[in-house]
This record gives C-alpha cells, sequence and structure tokens, in this order.
C-alpha cells in the first residue's frame, strides 16, 4: 500500500462535488439558451432522493430526507472530477 493512496471518502465526496458543479453550471447555461433541444438537453434532469423519514423522539421530532439532482452537464462534472482523480495521482 503507498503512501499516496487516497481514501473511498475523499473519492466519493470529489465525485459528488463535480457533479454539483456540473449540474449547477448546466442550469445556468440551460437559462441562458433559447427555448430547443439543447435548453432542453441542459435543463432535463433526474432526482435521486432517500426520504423523507420522521424520527420520534418522544420529546422531539424531525424529519430527514436526501434529493439529489443530476443533469446531462452533470454527468460531465463526473466525468471531468473522475479525470482529475486519476490525473492527480
Amino acid at each position: 500500500m503507498t503512501t499516496r493512496q487516497r481514501s473511498i471518502g475523499i473519492i466519493v465526496i470529489s465525485l459528488i462535488v463535480g457533479a454539483m458543479i456540473g449540474t449547477l453550471l448546466g442550469d445556468i447555461l440551460g437559462m441562458t439558451l433559447p427555448d430547443g433541444v439543447v435548453k432542453e438537453l441542459f435543463l432535463r434532469s433526474v432526482t435521486l432522493s432517500l426520504g423523507p423519514t420522521t424520527v420520534d423522539l418522544l420529546i422531539m421530532n424531525f424529519t430527514l430526507g436526501f434529493s439529489f439532482k443530476l443533469n446531462f452537464s452533470g454527468i460531465i462534472g463526473l466525468g471531468v472530477a473522475y479525470y482529475l482523480l486519476r490525473y492527480f495521482r
């Protein structure tokens, strides 16, 4: 095992951040484009969600949930993050 290996947590966080940045840039780009197929490509997204789940602890209640939105540019951002992780070993 080399000292330059990355933990799985850093890899997952890097990929998620790459997808988030790509999705954000895609939404911004999609808002600036005129109506048409290209705009639809950038604005169409898939939402992955978990929850909501309510936890009752008798003295307090809280709700937990998680949602992740991914579009075409988010996939490109995921690919760029993967490439950067491979390049900067």
